[in-house]
């Protein structure tokens, strides 16, 4: 079993789209700055066909039925604690190497001997 990321909403659209009305959606929003959303996640699984971790998005309905999916690349904003797949494209090829390496040298790269 793996670790379960919890998907917060900071933007009143993302609880209307969960049914919440505007109103109650605004209000929410305007005392909180972000309010976790129960029953939703992003959780890794590996597969054995294809033999890598995919990340999928889980809903748990009320009724105790789960609906899984892939995760959108949306969602990755609204969950604490993972690091997105794609990356940030702002970050440079440069960054994103050294970020990678885990060695104590890893500082002689960014000096000019």
């Amino acid at each position: 079993m793996s670790k379960k990321y919890r998907l917060f909403a900071d933007k009143p659209g993302q609880l209307e789209q969960r049914g919440l009305s505007r109103r109650a959606a605004l209000l929410s929003i305007a005392n909180h700055t972000a309010v976790p959303i129960q029953g939703e996640w992003l959780e890794a699984f590996w597969c054995e066909e294809c033999q890598q971790k995919n990340w999928y998005y889980v809903r748990q309905s009320d009724d105790g039925i789960y609906n899984i999916s892939l995760a959108p690349r949306e969602l990755w904003q609204q969950v604490t604690g993972v690091i997105d797949p794609h990356g940030n494209p702002s970050v440079g090829e440069f960054t994103r190497m050294n970020a990678k390496q885990l060695s104590c040298h890893t500082v002689n790269s960014f000096y000019c001997l």
